[in-house]
């Protein structure tokens, strides 16, 4: 019954971006796996259409928060402000009290407004003049950036880009895919529909998929390379091993498995661990990825 609503879902998600199962799947997994998506690509790729189409199929609380050079941490977070008539402080909730934020063009805001998201997303809370606010939930910032080589951009410090459980490409569409969207103009009505219970009953029962020890020493020889072997800018953190965990559940319980598989682990590697291993907005010209360079360092069969 899991797979069929995941199939019907993942084939929903593809009317609206289409010719990317392989990027829809990754993204219905970081929400699954109650992380964080930083997408990365070129205006008008389709980050917007994902973001508003995984709102409405899950009927969510959606915002969309245009960062900018100017965009202060009040606007996005909220602010207290005097109320003439009851002679009080009141507080005004900004846009990130919703339960699917886009974050969209982070990159274009100053560091300190880039900052003032890690809270919200790490702790699912804000602190406003003293004042701690819980956030509503289920709770899924999907972030937006533009590549380094655009103008007006500032580079995402380690400790934001280690928020982000996945970061993915939709890159652009093939002949195919372009072809029908240009032929069909038409606004595809969604053919289905989930509450939020039913999003946040999948997000428990990915908890309790099973890691055998072997798939966790998989998981641990992967990352202890990439802090042993020279060739790795930034070494795979703690952090960073728990969300490939989360991750390879997450896709494990979408291809309906109780039991994680080292191609699970394999399947989300490079989601979880390429902006990590990199951190920084390095040449990204070589013929191997990083994450890539991994898998094929460790034996996933090993003792």
């Amino acid at each position: 019954m899991i797979r069929s609503d995941f199939d019907a879902l993942i084939d929903a998600l593809g009317k609206h971006i289409l010719g990317k199962p392989q990027q829809i799947k990754l993204a219905l997994t970081c929400m699954l796996a109650q992380g964080h998506l930083l997408i990365e690509d070129l205006p008008g790729m389709g980050k917007t259409t994902l973001s508003h189409a995984l709102a409405r199929l899950f009927n969510l609380d959606y915002s969309r928060i245009q960062f900018t050079s100017d965009l202060l941490p009040s606007d996005m977070l909220g602010a207290t402000i005097f109320n003439a008539q009851t002679q009080d402080f009141v507080f005004r909730p900004g846009p990130v009290f919703n339960q699917l934020i886009l974050a969209d063009e982070i990159n274009r805001a100053s560091p300190k407004t880039q900052s003032a998201l890690l809270e919200s997303m790490e702790e699912q809370q804000v602190s406003i003049d003293g004042t701690t606010y819980p956030l509503p939930s289920p709770f899924f910032v999907i972030g937006t950036q533009n590549p380094m080589f655009q103008s007006g951009t500032y580079p995402l410090p380690e400790s934001q880009l280690d928020r982000f459980l996945m970061k993915i490409s939709l890159g652009y569409p093939d002949w195919e895919a372009e072809k029908a969207m240009l032929s069909d103009s038409e606004v595809k009505a969604d053919t289905v529909s989930y509450h939020v219970e039913q999003l946040v009953d999948w997000q428990q029962r990915v908890k309790n998929v099973h890691a055998s020890d072997a798939v966790i020493s998989y998981i641990l020889r992967l990352v202890t390379m990439s802090r042993t072997t020279p060739g790795f800018p930034h070494a795979l953190s703690p952090r960073a091993s728990k969300a490939l965990l989360q991750a390879s559940r997450a896709w494990a319980f979408i291809h309906n498995r109780d039991h994680v598989l080292p191609d699970d682990i394999q399947a989300v590697f490079a989601a979880v661990s390429e902006h990590r291993l990199r951190a920084s907005y390095q040449d990204t010209d070589e013929d191997t990825s990083l994450s890539q360079r991994l898998l094929e360092s460790v034996d996933p069969l090993a003792a």
